[in-house]
């Protein structure tokens, strides 16, 4: 796995704005800096904020999509590129839901994606939960992401995420992941304990040197272990 975040564990996660309104940038860093959690910097459009999280190394980056110059996708694959940005959790921020480029951006390395109408709340939490390398978007929304823009044809899985280093529990694990299912339901299903089952999660990310989970639905479907839906929803 990638190297541990800038910050250490309790200390509030360190964060980089990257959005060409200078509104929205306004907006978030208020927010976040009420919730006691510092805006080391600022950028305007993707090349802008690459340089940033070379210089700061922050623990996670708030990545608009469209942006001059840069846009955010070329930044995200860049930023987690370098070796500055080992332990960088890149959250996606859109305009619309199921924005054809989030499933560009979640591929690339991106940690989950947010719609830019998103409550104080719920930005805090996100940013919180993705530094801890916890699930960002709701399980079901990453599958319908995916399910949506995968690839229709089988691509050949990557030689350095061979799913045979899973043991068949693991596999069972991930393939529940794909079908949206949070810790609570896959618990349930598997009749084991929460604890248990971030166990297992946390493995298979080790063994598969995935960031979080939502790396490991994009895996799941890519390798063929699960398959997109066919028809309308």
């Amino acid at each position: 796995m990638t190297g541990a975040p800038a910050g250490e564990a309790g200390e509030p996660p360190r964060v980089v704005i990257a959005d060409d309104q200078t509104l929205v940038r306004s907006g978030f860093r208020m927010i976040l800096g009420a919730a006691g959690i510092p805006v080391v910097a600022e950028a305007s459009d993707g090349a802008q904020a690459v340089t940033a999280v070379l210089k700061h190394r922050p623990d996670v980056v708030l990545m608009d999509i469209r942006m001059p110059e840069m846009d955010g996708l070329e930044a995200t694959r860049r930023i987690l590129a370098a070796k500055a940005g080992d332990g960088c959790r890149i959250i996606i921020l859109t305009t619309f839901d199921l924005d054809q480029y989030v499933y560009a951006a979640l591929t690339a390395g991106a940690s989950g994606f947010l719609l830019k109408d998103v409550t104080p709340e719920q930005l805090v939490a996100a940013v919180r939960m993705v530094r801890s390398g916890d699930a960002l978007l709701a399980p079901s929304i990453t599958r319908r992401l995916v399910e949506r823009f995968a690839p229709q044809e089988s691509a050949a899985p990557e030689v350095h995420r061979d799913l045979s280093e899973l043991t068949p529990r693991e596999l069972e694990v991930l393939q529940l992941l794909a079908r949206g299912l949070s810790n609570a339901e896959l618990a349930a299903q598997l009749t084991l304990s929460e604890a248990t089952v971030k166990t297992h999660v946390a493995r298979i990310l080790a063994k598969l040197q995935l960031r979080d989970r939502v790396q490991a639905v994009v895996l799941a479907y890519e390798t063929g272990l699960a398959a997109p839906a066919r028809g309308p929803s």
